[in-house]
């Protein structure tokens, strides 16, 4: 059984920068696809971003070139830069692959205001 567990959110002011982190238990190899996804109140779930065998990469068009997704092992990290208020969201880690369930963490609050 895979848990994840994100850490990381809380409240920037616009402009600002937060690093979301999400830790897997149990066997998470390089075949799963990681990423982060987000959901705004009133608004439906929408990917960020997807990680792919550790290394490819595809970003949201609202985020690309403010947002950085990076993996080591059983973490995969959220780099957010210059933040916006429409970032604001419970932003959620999810593992994945062909032919499986995928595993999401619990979500952790990002709130981007002055």
């Amino acid at each position: 059984q895979v848990q994840l567990v994100e850490s990381g959110g809380g409240l920037v002011q616009p402009g600002g920068s937060l690093r979301l982190s999400c830790v897997a238990s149990g066997n998470i190899g390089s075949h799963y696809a990681m990423g982060w996804y987000r959901q705004a109140p009133g608004k439906q779930r929408e990917r960020v971003g997807t990680i792919i065998s550790g290394v490819r990469t595809n970003y949201a068009v609202s985020v690309k070139g403010r947002f950085t997704i990076s993996r080591t092992r059983n973490t995969v990290d959220l780099q957010m830069n210059s933040l916006k208020p429409e970032d604001t969201a419970v932003y959620y880690c999810y593992a994945s692959h062909p032919g499986a369930s995928a595993y999401w963490g619990q979500g952790t609050q990002v709130t981007v205001s002055s």
